[in-house]
């Protein structure tokens, strides 16, 4: 008794890293994309939600799987697996990672002044709001941001849910089901279907971040992350991620669908739009809920990219070495990166904040294309010599990751068929 006692602490003691995959998973993929998919075309979209989550869950699920079973983050995994997967994954990172940073945090600033109301620019707020990160993360560190996300992703996915609810019982399920939704095969509708998936629930490289975040996990707790804490940890993360994206899809289809407003692509625009459209159905009551909800919801996402990016970069050189002296050199890599970073996604949003849609729209398809090369790349890893046999999937998950890549590739094909051939 005693035991299984022990054996359930040492479980919750690893959990932490599976919230902070929620918390910037659920970001622009959940307030922007999937409100925009439930009010755009009601529910019509949600198979593209419910494949998104599901075709991705076991390529996420291999990055702290992998840190588990052999105490090494994917980085490391993929410069053994040789040059390919190395440099394929670094251009991916350095190839999206400012325009993600920029997209999730001009969102959060548009949020920040309609709830505050200040009267401050969204490049002030960007200004304001990456510091803040900032600072908690150099003061707080690993730790800081840890118990930072379990207490927003709780609170989260408890107000999203009343503002649910409250949305059913306004009586808005007859005109959503009365309202016509437009055609799926125009080529607008394709874009925006590819978008949504690649979002939603997070971007495929996230197992990477979380792998990271498990292997840190592991030497805060001064104990190895077993592989049913990794697998339990995850779970709880992945599964509140995609059931908050489900809470996000409905209010847009209940709120919006049928109204005949279109979106703005000004940040605060667009953010004054959701709020006040929610206040029109729910109620004037409503507002403070829902832009608070709205705001946490961004915020995770920026603390957790504002941290996962400089992880990353600090990894890349020598991902295998934990010398006390290359700690300290990636921990000096990880300061400079911090401020690097988010100076030049504030560059690009000094330029391009008024169409913010479109740079979440790029941004979101940028990483579906990256999504199956980093899927093969996972399996390979869990499946491969580097990883020992005891904790390798067994053959039926390796089947059901294979059809999940196989869905991966079918919908890459689709989108680059009608980006530049129709």
């Amino acid at each position: 008794m005693k035991q299984n006692h022990s054996s359930k602490t040492s479980i919750l003691k690893t959990i932490g890293p599976g919230f902070l995959l929620a918390g910037a998973a659920i970001g622009v993929s959940h307030l922007v994309q999937a409100t925009r998919a439930g009010a755009d075309y009601g529910f019509i979209l949600f198979w593209v939600l419910l494949l998104a989550c599901i075709s991705k869950y076991p390529f996420l699920e291999f990055g702290p799987r992998f840190a588990a079973g052999t105490g090494r983050h994917l980085i490391s995994g993929y410069k053994r697996m040789g040059k390919f997967p190395y440099w394929a994954y670094i251009v991916i990172t350095l190839g999206s990672m400012f325009i993600i940073q920029a997209a999730v945090t001009i969102v959060t600033a548009g949020l920040a002044e309609r709830l505050f109301k200040f009267g401050w620019s969204p490049f002030i707020w960007s200004f304001i709001i990456l510091g803040s990160c900032i600072a908690l993360l150099l003061i707080g560190k690993y730790p800081g941001l840890d118990k930072s996300m379990k207490i927003i992703v709780t609170f989260l996915a408890v107000a999203t849910l009343a503002a649910v609810i409250m949305a059913f019982g306004a009586g808005t399920v007859g005109r959503a089901l009365e309202t016509r939704p437009p055609s799926l095969w125009t080529t607008a509708s394709i874009g925006f279907m590819i978008a949504f998936m690649g979002w939603m629930p997070i971007p495929l490289d996230a197992s990477v971040w979380h792998s990271i975040w498990t292997r840190e996990k592991s030497l805060q707790t001064k104990q190895q992350v077993s592989i049913k804490g990794a697998f339990i940890d995850f779970n709880v993360g992945y599964l509140s991620a995609a059931f908050i994206g489900l809470l996000f899809f409905l209010l847009g289809v209940l709120v919006m669908f049928g109204s005949g407003t279109s979106f703005s692509n000004n940040s605060i625009e667009f953010s004054a739009q959701l709020v006040d459209l929610y206040g029109r159905t729910l109620g004037n009551w409503s507002k403070p809920l829902i832009a608070v909800a709205a705001f946490i919801t961004m915020l995770s996402t920026v603390l957790t990219v504002t941290d996962a990016y400089p992880r990353v970069i600090s990894e890349l050189k020598h991902p295998e070495r934990d010398r006390t002296e290359e700690v300290k050199n990636k921990w000096r890599i990880y300061k400079y990166s911090i401020f690097i970073i988010p100076a030049l996604s504030l560059s690009i949003l000094y330029f391009l904040s008024g169409s913010f849609t479109i740079l979440v729209d790029f941004a979101a398809g940028l990483s579906f294309l990256s999504a199956p090369f980093l899927a093969w790349f996972n399996y390979q890893l869990v499946t491969g010599e580097q990883m020992p046999l005891k904790f390798q999937p067994g053959k039926n998950y390796r089947i059901f990751s294979l059809l999940c890549l196989l869905c991966l590739v079918i919908f890459n094909i689709i989108y680059l068929y009608y980006t530049f051939l129709l």
